[in-house]
């Protein structure tokens, strides 16, 4: 499966913005989706995960009541809805599946076989 993210930008902080993440190739129902984010200087971190045909769904303590995880079937695409923007959500996002679909929602991106390339998200003070 290919996975291609995009909705990134520059917003100030309070703001909004919906990450997408488009995948061709395969159907999604096949996999766990994620969405991790890495800032300059950082390590990689988890930041959203849901199983695709139910609605479990596991967030990062710190985006958890700002950031929602999403998906439309018809589209075979899985959003990011983050809200209430921070300086320190500032990073590059990327989207990934992991298999199968019955599988658990891993917080640890070694346990995610694809990878979209990143879309950077900027959020001023």
């Amino acid at each position: 499966v290919q996975l291609q993210a995009s909705g990134g930008g520059l917003v100030q902080a309070g703001g909004s913005l919906r990450l997408s993440c488009a995948a061709s190739g395969s159907t999604l129902s096949r996999y766990i989706m994620g969405w991790f984010r890495q800032a300059p200087g950082k390590e990689r971190e988890f930041v959203a995960a849901r199983s695709w045909s139910g609605g479990s769904t596991n967030y990062a303590d710190s985006v958890k009541g700002r950031f929602t995880i999403s998906r439309d079937i018809t589209k075979n695409t899985v959003y990011l809805q983050m809200d209430s923007l921070k300086p320190e959500d500032t990073a590059f996002y990327y989207c990934a599946a992991r298999w199968p679909a019955w599988g658990q929602l891993s917080t640890r991106g070694t346990e995610y076989d694809y990878w979209g390339q990143g879309t950077l998200v900027t959020v001023s003070s």
